[in-house]
């Protein structure tokens, strides 16, 4: 069974009397710990599909299934609570908090799963030594290169263990060098843990690192290739220290966190707390 499906999707704005078509009659099937790349030009509608898989935004016709769930019509509380447990997300322009420490970010999804502030710094601690950010665990946002900042971001994605990772043009800001460094990393630890990757993209450098090429055009999917050229996902470097940090201790991590999770329920009171 597919991890997400979606069935024909259709995103209708209306702008004064005219009506733009975003999306029109997509319908994709993506696998658990598939590696996808949505690639298109500004305009082609990738953002609104990443967004109504997100559920930011919902579709004006269709259907949306993730993990056998139908999410088509999630309120905004029911998505919140969703996202909490399925979903991670890496932004092009980081969204760290500007007065957190690495550790502080990299923990934050952690908060929200009622875990106990000692394991989630500990398991935030681990995750920053694997994105080889060892040194800079309490440093804040503006004392870290944007490439540091991307890790931080990419940390915190992947902290939580979820299901799938929606990375939006994660390398929008950096340049070529880290770049593939940024890449290499995010790729190792989705195949270590088998976690679905979405990346969205203008670039087809960087669609180049997904086992998935999926083509969005004037709202419409050209195409849907498998990558027989897949670049750089075997870079020993990223792939050993990943290997290396979390491992045999990432297993213990895992299960901390997964054990010691609030009861169902909790989780929605630590977010009131936090707000």
């Amino acid at each position: 069974m597919s991890l997400i499906s979606v069935r024909d999707i259709r995103k209708v704005y209306q702008v004064d009397k005219e009506k733009i078509i975003a999306l029109g009659r997509i319908n994709l099937e993506i696998g658990e710990g598939e590696i996808c790349c949505v690639l298109g030009t500004s305009g082609s509608g990738k953002s609104t599909l990443l967004n109504i898989l997100a559920g930011l935004e919902k579709p004006s016709k269709g259907t949306v299934m993730i993990n056998g769930a139908n999410v088509t019509n999630f309120s905004e509380k029911q998505w919140a609570l969703f996202r909490q447990k399925y979903i991670g997300f890496v932004f092009q322009s980081y969204n760290l908090m500007p007065t957190l420490t690495a550790i502080e970010n990299v923990a934050m999804p952690l908060v929200f799963k009622g875990i106990n502030k000692n394991k989630r710094e500990k398991a935030a601690v681990h995750m920053l030594k694997a994105v080889n950010l060892g040194n800079r665990l309490l440093h804040k946002p503006t004392q870290m290169s944007g490439g540091q900042q991307q890790r931080v971001g990419i940390a915190r994605a992947f902290v939580a263990r979820p299901k799938i990772i929606f990375a939006d043009e994660p390398t929008g800001n950096l340049d070529s060098r880290t770049s593939r460094e940024v890449m290499e990393i995010m790729i190792s630890m989705a195949k270590k843990y088998r976690e679905t990757l979405i990346i969205v993209t203008h670039d087809m450098e960087i669609a180049k690192y997904a086992n998935r090429i999926i083509t969005i055009h004037d709202g419409s999917v050209k195409s849907d290739e498998i990558n027989v050229s897949i670049a750089g996902v075997e870079s020993s470097e990223a792939q050993d220290n990943i290997s290396e940090t979390l491992a045999p201790n990432d297993k213990t991590e895992v299960s901390d966190i997964e054990t010691s999770a609030a009861e169902p329920g909790s989780a929605e009171n630590e977010e009131e707390k936090e707000r």
